[in-house]
């Protein structure tokens, strides 16, 4: 069974949730808990963050 696909920009904007959380002091673990996304798919979405950041700019 294949799981739920997130769009370029759903996944830029997790990423974002992440540290805001972070920075209000929540661990990687209870941020990702929060946002409904595994610690997996969070470290597989920054390996590529390059890709997803310019997602919509020109370069």
């Amino acid at each position: 069974m294949a799981g739920k696909r997130e769009k370029p920009e759903e996944i830029v904007s997790k990423l974002r949730q992440v540290e805001v959380l972070q920075g209000q002091g929540m661990t990687i673990a209870e941020a990702v808990r929060q946002i409904g996304i595994t610690q997996q798919t969070y470290y597989r979405w920054r390996k590529l963050g390059a890709d997803v950041d310019n997602y919509g700019h020109e370069s």
